[in-house]
């Protein structure tokens, strides 16, 4: 796509796959924007060229504002928490801010939109292979809050674009590697085991992508995509004992021996949520992470690969900046 001077609208750039994105747009020599909320850390976007409008994805009036003279958007800004004192703030937020984002775009013209949805939109149970864009999730199917939320926003933007809105889908797996700031639900996984807080395991799987190679895959959907469709932006699955040796051995530690049974873990997540909900913060272990955990979360980015030539590199680089990223940052202990 050749350099031009129009703007580039992104949401959640002061977040962790956001910044990616932005940071993709700058590199290719777009002028980025970016809609941020007032109170959001703005560690991500030091000394990045981009022009800040400060604003909710849920305020109609904040969007407008943010979106006029824009000619694309990526709309990657989303509540990513498996867990939360009040579940439904989770859906309000995700599908509130997709359906205000997406008409917004269709109301002030928009030229393409890049629509940030996820793999938590996809059907896992009962899968015997990696999961690919046809398995579709209903809202009755999803555990948890989170991935009810992002299969009713997905939903919504499924409307706009029969509407008219000329969107692309695309479907993150588990992003890791630097700038994870917050951190992210599997971020907090690997400080803890990078910590050598994490002495067990369950058996479950995940696909892992570097979230630099998921950030361009939003690009290169943005560049080649085809309007209405939808693309996984995945990279390795990833059984979570291995994962969990792989953080072991990058930080001189002992990897965990014991493979844990689920059923003793449902009432220390009860415990660990009571707990969070008195002090304030997020529990490590959550009762809907335990259901999920009953699945291998892997899928298929074939689709990607051939219709979009996205590329990403194996998962244990992303680990590997993900680590020293946090090590630098001062998370580990």
């Amino acid at each position: 796509m050749e350099t031009i001077d129009d703007d580039i609208l992104v949401t959640g750039a002061s977040g962790f796959l956001g910044s990616a994105v932005a940071r993709q747009g700058l590199a290719r020599g777009w002028r980025v924007r970016v809609l941020v909320r007032a109170g959001s850390p703005r560690g991500n976007l030091e000394g990045l060229p981009v022009r800040i409008v400060e604003g909710d994805m849920c305020d109609p009036k904040a969007v407008e504002r943010a979106m006029r003279g824009v000619r694309y958007l990526f709309h990657v800004a989303a509540d990513y928490r498996l867990w939360a004192p009040e579940p439904e703030a989770i859906v309000r937020t995700n599908v509130v801010g997709a359906e205000t984002m997406m008409g917004a775009a269709r109301r002030c013209g928009v030229e393409k939109v890049v629509y940030t949805s996820s793999v938590a939109t996809l059907r896992v149970q009962g899968a015997t292979a990696p999961v690919t864009e046809t398995a579709t999730l209903s809202p009755q199917q999803a555990i948890g809050a989170y991935k009810r939320s992002k299969v009713l926003a997905e939903r919504a933007v499924e409307r706009e674009i029969a509407a008219g809105l000329p969107a692309v889908i695309v479907n993150p797996s588990t992003p890791i590697g630097p700038r994870d700031i917050r951190p992210t639900p599997t971020g907090r996984v690997i400080v803890e085991a990078a910590s050598g807080r994490i002495p067990a395991f369950v058996d479950t799987g995940l696909n892992l992508a570097h979230v630099d190679d998921v950030a361009e895959g939003h690009w290169l959907a943005l560049e080649r995509g085809r309007i209405g469709e939808r693309y996984i932006l995945g990279g390795e699955d990833v059984p979570l004992r291995q994962m969990l040796r792989d953080i072991a051995e990058l930080t001189g530690r002992r990897g965990p021996l014991v493979p844990l049974p689920r059923w003793p873990l449902i009432p220390f997540a009860h415990l660990s949520e009571a707990i969070a909900r008195r002090r304030g913060t997020e529990p490590l272990l959550t009762v809907d992470g335990l259901a999920m955990s009953r699945y291998r979360m892997y899928f298929s980015s074939d689709k990607a690969r051939a219709e979009l030539d996205y590329r990403p590199r194996p998962y244990r680089e992303g680990l590997r900046d993900a680590v020293e990223w946090f090590r630098g940052a001062g998370y580990l202990r």
